[in-house]
């Protein structure tokens, strides 16, 4: 009798485990900020998009593919030409993410890996395309114009795919090794133009002061003849006197003993 008891509870056990199987593999869940699809072995994907909880399927019949639907970046690096044919090293920053109704048509036409197939290839694309309008210099005059460009030209085309660009910012724009060469040569080269400049207008201002200053000397050599023509030697006995003045003022305050001969005429011969 209780062998038969244990045996009912054994079946009862292994026919619970196995509803317990059952019921688990008929669920799933779906995180928050993430939805799903469901393909069916008989009808393929299905059109609706399954929101954020814990939901039921057919085992073995559906399975949930889970899209994450949060905004996201990107870093493509792209090698283009510009418009002179220079080589540009690009670096574009995107945020990205699913629209959240066309998850169906995403996975049907591209897969739930698209972030790796989509936007690497149409961000190559409008990249090439767009910098190939500018050369060189209006690349790094006009960045912001170029990034802006690009960033319309990007939404239009991801939308088509059902994706939204949320930002999309160049991050790292370079020449190459030749371009940036002959830019730092320029760069010296206007370098000593300047400097040749300034050395010549300073010459020239150098010369200007010359003239002046010899003029100034004339003119005042002119008014100190036209003065001792009318006065005679008074002035020149003047500005010894003033001379004596200042000299004796200026030993008068050094710290070494300082004398003057009596009974001699020193200090520009002064008359007795």
């Amino acid at each position: 009798m209780a062998s038969k008891v244990f045996e009912s509870f054994g079946k009862f056990g292994l026919a619970l485990a196995v509803a317990g199987g059952v019921v688990n593999s008929a669920l799933y869940n779906v995180d928050a900020g993430h939805r799903a699809v469901i393909f069916d072995r008989f009808h393929g994907v299905q059109d609706i998009m399954v929101g954020e909880g814990i939901h039921f399927l057919i085992p073995w019949v559906q399975k949930p593919i889970i899209f994450d639907c949060r905004s996201r970046p990107l870093n493509v690096p792209v090698i283009t030409g510009s418009k002179d044919l220079q080589n540009v090293n690009i670096t574009l920053r995107i945020l990205f993410w699913p629209v959240a109704s066309q998850l169906p048509r995403i996975f049907t036409s591209i897969r739930e890996d698209y972030d790796e197939h989509v936007l690497p290839s149409i961000t190559t694309k409008i990249l090439r395309s767009d910098v190939a309008r500018f050369d060189a210099g209006e690349l790094i005059t006009q960045r912001e114009l170029v990034s802006r460009q690009v960033s319309d030209d990007l939404t239009e085309q991801a939308a088509t795919f059902g994706l939204i660009l949320d930002d999309v910012s160049l991050t790292h724009l370079t020449f190459g090794k030749e371009f940036t060469e002959a830019v730092e040569a320029k760069q010296v080269a206007q370098q000593e133009a300047e400097r040749a400049r300034f050395v010549v207008e300073k010459a020239e201002q150098q010369k200007k002061a010359a003239i002046i200053s010899a003029e100034g000397d004339s003119k005042a050599a002119e008014l100190i003849a036209n003065s001792l023509a009318t006065t005679g030697d008074g002035l020149i006995e003047l500005r010894k006197l003033e001379a004596v003045e200042d000299i004796a003022y200026q030993l008068s305050r050094s710290r070494n003993i300082t004398y003057l001969p009596a009974g001699q005429s020193v200090l520009l011969q002064l008359p007795q």
